[in-house]
């Protein structure tokens, strides 16, 4: 079977929109819409191939790239691997330099355009904000503490989710914040994903299932009835776990020193990368990291930023 090996830039503008191209019809996949980009030679280094491709493209010259995933695909007559790439600042304004259609879309609308089949997991991971934020340590039962914490949350621009995290709270009230938190931050676009038993979340209402290490490395399949589930992990044991479930997101911890496992050994870039290095499950880097390190995060290949303090105005 005939294999390509294809650079692939998701090319976001300041307001989070992103570039896509329509193919000519007399191409494979013609008509369909597509992320620019284009073979890479053997040997050539996958940023080059992207610098090039876009600069034949669309006639710029990228200037800000982070790695997104990779994606292995077969196609009937051949199979692709897309090395996806963000690419978030560059020189010149694009156009369509072979007279290719353009937009600019938001990631819901990617939705409703045709592409070709290698491209769907990048609609979904685009689907994925770069932030989750996770509620710190609430008294338990107390209502009115999370309504305040909930009020001074500060969403970055960019997008964010919420991990609600209520230890020690009981059924009913537990049902109550997440009905709380639901209410307060779906009008500010941020959805709630509820950290607890698969279980007390399904009996509260919850969409949305986040699982501890301990209840991941219990589950000898992925909790059904939930629109999205994730998981933390601390090692490449958990993540190729997480991975193998079918999961739709995974945290791994710690990657920098913090305030509450002052005894845990951090992480660091280096091994983040090592440890995520070839996963399709969105990692999120999580321990001592603020909004400010996104850059950080997607340098090492992680898709954002989970955290606990940074995301409340004042912080």
């Amino acid at each position: 079977m005939k294999r390509i090996h294809v650079a692939v830039g998701v090319i976001l503008d300041a307001g989070q929109r992103i570039l896509v191209a329509r193919r000519a019809e007399h191409l494979h996949q013609g008509g369909c819409w597509e992320f620019p980009g284009g073979k890479v030679e053997p040997g050539e280094d996958v940023t080059v191939a992207l610098a090039r491709e876009l600069e034949e493209e669309l006639a710029i010259v990228p200037t800000a790239t982070s790695p997104l995933m990779r994606i292995h695909h077969d196609y009937p007559d051949r199979h692709v691997c897309l090395d996806v790439h963000r690419v978030t600042d560059w020189r010149g304004e694009p156009r369509g330099v072979e007279g290719q259609p353009l937009a600019w879309l938001t990631a819901p609308e990617l939705a409703h355009r045709r592409f070709p089949e290698a491209n769907l997991p990048i609609i979904r991971r685009l689907g994925l904000p770069p932030f989750l934020i996770i509620t710190r340590a609430l008294p338990v039962d107390d209502l009115e503490a999370l309504a305040g914490w909930l009020d001074q949350l500060a969403v970055p621009a960019r997008g964010a989710w919420l991990q609600l995290r209520l230890p020690g709270w009981s059924g009913p009230a537990f049902a109550e914040g997440l009905k709380l938190a639901l209410g307060r931050l779906g009008p500010r676009g941020v959805d709630v994903t509820a950290n607890a038993a698969p279980e007390e979340v399904r009996q509260a209402g919850g969409h949305a299932l986040h699982l501890t290490a301990r209840r991941l490395m219990a589950c000898q399949g992925r909790p059904e009835g939930f629109a999205r589930v994730g998981a933390s992990c601390h090692g490449p044991e958990e993540l190729a776990h997480a991975q193998a479930l079918g999961l739709d997101y995974a945290l791994l911890s710690p990657v920098a020193a913090t305030r509450s496992h002052p005894g845990a050994v951090p992480l660091g870039w280096a091994r983040f990368q090592e440890w995520t290095a070839g996963l399709a499950l969105p990692v999120y880097a999580l321990g001592g990291l603020g909004p400010e390190a996104l850059g950080s995060a997607w340098a090492a290949g992680a898709h954002g930023v989970a955290g606990i303090t940074g995301f409340r105005r004042g912080e």
